[in-house]
């Protein structure tokens, strides 16, 4: 058959990292024959060519190229397209991975929209991602209608006769940048783009060395000599005008503005930040019109104005009091609706523990930032904006998977709401916002895969976008409203908690954690009994409709009985949650104690233990209690047919007792 993706991976020195990127290539869902795997051994000196090599021994679809060092990436993803034979080509770093399905579904994905280029959504294990690029699916994407200059890295798959048509090649050598050079090209050039946003395709993966080539600290001359040849291709492909601005806004925002802010600059030796600064000045003086600040945020446009003016002193005082903006969110509201998860909350930006404050001016409000006179009039001077933009502050909730940093946005609703500052002419913004998680869609469509999914809230003010765990700070309501639920067909636990110490909120989809037992260990005699031969227990747990479940008994010498048992909404007796009942007179319970456990049906063995043990007495007798406490309450025979002797000798001895 034609080999429909060849995943071209460049390899030096990568040791254990490589494991996780060479299993994510076995689990692809593509069958063998349909995808090939080329790896381009760039002179490595540890015994990944040996691990290669014995790779491709046992697997047919998997290659090795072997070559001697050639200083960077750029030479072996070109001797990795030469020797592709697929229809596409996919560039994967030695120390990423991808997700199960990502060739199939990015290459079926790039045939049904003609797409020269296909980017498939990418989460970041200690490594950022572009964010709003995969909001949603963009089957026809392009430099206008898209963020695609936010997202430079290789790791995307391009039809190889596009490649070959233009003779579109990564630049050789030691140098950086070369990516930016490629990918950049191929947005400008490519017939069509194709953005995959609801599964995740590409995990990228920060050593826990931190030895990712794009971790090491760059050569300021030889970084913006290699970035001025990325402004090449722009100017290259582009007129003078909105959209070269719009691109070249990309190189000013994310390579020199943000390397100017915050802890960021504050972290590098005092040297190395003036020489950093003296190349960024050099390059946006020479490259960089008025209209390239344009449609930057407020912030962004003042420091960009300070570097164009050669004013370092005041970028380094609005550095030292950015460092202390953190976000600040508050929970106020959780409780689930149906089998969907509400929340409430509110958000805004502090600066040294204190709530950010804004001048009143205008409708917008301006920026209340530390910057001496001269330097505000520099930036007036070059029409920067020092709005506070508040009509365009806006609050995100995201999910995040834990072991994989896979992260969803999630419905949200918001308003802005001002507040009086401690001084007459300030004032604050609040944005209060309610949002919604349906665990059976909350993963671009698809439900929540097992495991914890922390919730993020992201606040988006004037330039500063941060992001903080929900749920530390929390109102009564909030924490009243935290429960389990059992949701889907078969049903499975999903389980909002707090988590230790911090109290931040997750959920734990799937019992990926053994907290479930936590919510059940306040159960006693009031909320499960036994009722004729049915246990009933009121849980702490929301249900949709109905869902079902399991009661296993285990017993002495090791029996073993399981019952199906049906869980129902209720609010019985002043109890929200739901009833869960199952019938014991279907299994043969011998004498003595059986302990309980519940699971479901999906995942019999993910079993919670509750805090009660089932005795079983003479005749079939049943009553509960805790471990190592007495009887909780008197034996209750199963229901019987009565006999009519028995009957009467009862009633003669209740009518000697009323005598007395």
């Amino acid at each position: 058959m034609t080999v429909k993706v060849s995943v071209v991976v460049p390899v030096y020195n990568p040791g254990p990292y490589i494991e996780d990127c060479i299993a994510s290539l076995l689990r692809q869902s593509l069958p063998d024959d349909e995808y090939e795997a080329v790896f381009v051994d760039d002179g490595s000196t540890d015994e990944t060519p040996t691990r290669l090599d014995e790779l491709a021994a046992r697997h047919p679809h998997m290659r090795v190229l072997h070559q001697e060092n050639s200083g960077w990436s750029g030479k072996p993803r070109n001797v990795g397209i030469e020797a592709a034979r697929g229809e596409f080509v996919m560039f994967v770093d030695n120390d990423d991975w991808l997700g199960d399905e990502a060739l199939e579904r990015m290459y079926a994905y790039g045939v049904e929209h003609q797409a020269d280029v296909v980017i498939g959504k990418m989460a970041g294990k200690g490594r950022p991602v572009p964010l709003e690029l995969f909001r949603v699916n963009r089957p026809r994407a392009d430099v206008m209608n898209a963020p695609l200059i936010d997202s430079l890295t290789p790791h995307k798959m391009f039809r190889r006769s596009f490649l070959d048509e233009r003779r579109l090649r990564f630049p050789e050598g030691r140098r950086r940048l070369e990516d930016h050079v490629f990918v950049t090209e191929a947005y400008l050039t490519a017939g069509s783009v194709a953005v995959l946003s609801d599964y995740v395709c590409y995990y990228h993966v920060k050593r826990e060395d931190a030895s990712n080539a794009g971790f090491q600290r760059i050569d300021p001359v030889g970084y913006f000599r290699n970035l001025r040849e990325a402004l090449d291709v722009v100017e290259k492909y582009t007129e003078p005008g909105p959209l070269r601005d719009r691109l070249y806004r990309r190189w000013f925002r994310n390579e020199m503005i943000e390397r100017m802010r915050g802890g960021r600059l504050l972290g590098w030796p005092e040297d190395y930040r003036h020489e950093m600064f003296r190349e960024i000045h050099k390059v946006a003086v020479e490259r960089f019109g008025p209209g390239v600040m344009t449609g930057m945020l407020p912030t962004q446009q003042v420091v960009g104005a300070l570097i164009k003016a050669d004013r370092y002193p005041d970028i380094e005082a609005l550095a030292r009091w950015e460092k202390d903006i953190r976000p600040g969110a508050e929970l106020t509201g959780l409780e689930w609706e149906g089998g969907t998860l509400r929340l409430a909350f509110t958000g805004e930006m502090r600066v040294s523990k204190e709530p950010m404050t804004f001048l009143h001016k205008g409708e917008e409000g301006l920026l209340d930032i530390p910057i001496e006179t001269a330097g505000r009039d520099v930036v007036a001077l070059q029409d920067a904006d020092m709005s506070a933009r508040t009509g365009k502050t806006k609050i995100d909730l995201v999910v995040r998977e834990r072991s994989t940093a896979a992260e969803f946005y999630q419905p949200v609703e918001f308003t802005r709401q001002r507040m009086d500052g401690q001084e007459a002419d300030r004032f604050r913004l609040v944005l209060r916002a309610t949002a919604t998680i349906d665990p059976q869609s909350a993963a671009g469509g698809a439900p929540l895969t097992r495991g914890i999914w922390d919730v993020f809230v992201r606040i988006h003010i004037c330039g500063w976008t941060k992001e903080t765990r929900l749920g530390a700070v929390r109102s009564e309501a909030a924490r009243a409203g935290r429960r389990a639920a059992f949701l889907g067909e078969p049903a499975r636990l999903v389980l909002p908690y707090w988590t230790e110490p911090h109290g931040n909120l997750s959920l734990d989809v799937g019992q990926a954690t053994s907290r479930f037992a936590y919510d059940l260990a306040d159960l006693g005699v009031r909320e499960v009994r036994v009722d004729g031969a049915d246990l009933v227990a009121h849980l702490p747990v929301q249900v949709a409709e109905e869902a079902e479940a399991l009661l296993h008994l285990s017993g002495n010498a090791g029996a073993e009985r399981t019952v199906t048992a049906r869980a129902v909404v209720t609010a019985a007796e002043g109890r929200s949650g739901s009833v869960l009942r199952a019938g014991l007179s279907d299994p043969e319970l011998a004498e003595g104690d059986w302990r309980l456990e519940l699971s479901l049906c999906d995942e019999p063995e993910r079993r919670t233990r509750l805090p009660l043990v089932l005795i079983v007495g003479p005749g079939g007798a049943f009553c509960l209690r805790r471990p190592h406490e007495g009887a909780a309450q008197h034996p209750v025979p199963p229901p019987r047919k009565p006999r009519p002797g028995l009957l009467r000798r009862a009633m003669r001895r209740a009518q000697r007792l009323t005598a007395r």
